[in-house]
């Protein structure tokens, strides 16, 4: 869900769309945390099942289960989300006991993570296979683009969601914790995933106390944000005018004026961007989409420099690469 909130904020970029609601910034806010836990319980299980620990996959794999079960409530589908939408306000499909659910998997999640701490942060082989492998200086950061945990290991605090000249969704008006590393190697990575994984919890709690807040203010909320210019209601219409326009609207679309706009997030991974190009037309020009993994995949022939080939399967999976975002 963090990917179509990206392509939702730049469509509302290209839209000039600013009225977006607070609960629709709620909403995106907490799927894109949880879609952090769902992708870190996944990069650091399969890290630690590359080196030779089993139990941590057994253990992330059942709360990532109960993530995609949110998911499926509130879409239908488990792993191809298709939830947000531009300029809406889902927050009615958010029933009280989705929230209540959520909050009790959050409660549950913290012991998943203490358990993997357990196994994983003070064990000696763990620790012998990561510590001072993969270093990464600040010349490799700039000259490929690496974002997200791996720039963030090197000591630098690259967090599009507290930045704020380039935050979005309000983001940098909670009160977000970011983490950084010390000697950008394996080890510092997995720390950083690690926490912050109990950052997106903590997130999560506070959204979900929130949105219950209001839930219990306003009963039900059941309002759609709607600009009748971008985008188009399904609600009866009294006069027949309204009705053509309606129809018209979704049968040729929108004329979109010539522009181009780059809309990112801070995603699991790093940043992922995409690119939108409009050609005065109603049909879509040009979409171009920057993936984390594709660009942090590129550094993995300069990552393995002067290390044994038994380190491989750890440096791969500290970069945490899915090969479905690589190869489109």
């Amino acid at each position: 869900m963090n990917q179509e909130h990206a392509y939702c904020l730049s469509i509302e970029k290209l839209l000039h769309i600013q009225n977006i609601s607070k609960q629709t910034n709620f909403i995106r806010i907490l799927f894109d945390e949880l879609t952090r836990i769902l992708n870190h319980m996944l990069a650091v299980a399969c890290h630690a099942l590359d080196i030779g620990s089993m139990s941590s996959i057994f253990w992330s794999f059942e709360e990532r289960e109960n993530i995609m079960e949110f998911y499926e409530r509130v879409c239908g589908a488990r792993m191809h989300a298709a939830f947000h939408r531009s300029n809406l306000n889902f927050s009615h499909i958010l029933e009280q006991n989705l929230l209540t659910d959520i909050l009790k998997f959050i409660k549950n999640c913290y012991k998943t993570l203490n358990e993997i701490h357990n196994v994983l942060t003070y064990n000696k082989i763990w620790k012998k296979r990561l510590i001072n492998i993969g270093c990464i200086n600040l010349s490799n950061i700039t000259s490929w683009g690496l974002t997200g945990v791996l720039a963030r290991s090197l000591g630098l605090k690259k967090d599009l969601r507290l930045s704020k000249k380039n935050s979005y969704s309000n983001y940098n008006n909670f009160n977000i914790k970011s983490f950084i590393g010390i000697n950008s190697d394996n080890y510092d990575r997995f720390i950083i995933r690690m926490f912050e994984m109990g950052e997106s919890l903590n997130i999560s709690n506070n959204l979900c106390l929130e949105l219950l807040k209001n839930k219990s203010n306003s009963n039900i909320i059941n309002q759609q944000i709607i600009n009748k210019n971008l985008l188009f209601s399904t609600n009866s219409y009294n006069y027949m005018e309204d009705l053509i326009e309606h129809f018209l609207n979704w049968h040729t679309g929108l004329i979109i004026k010539n522009n181009i706009i780059y809309q990112y997030i801070e995603s699991p991974k790093g940043e992922f961007g995409t690119i939108l190009n409009s050609n005065n037309s109603n049909k879509p020009n040009k979409c171009k989409i920057r993936s984390p993994s594709y660009l942090n995949l590129q550094f993995l022939s300069k990552l393995t420099k002067g290390h044994f080939l038994s380190d491989l399967s750890s440096l791969i999976g500290t970069i945490d690469i899915v090969f479905g975002e690589v190869d489109r």
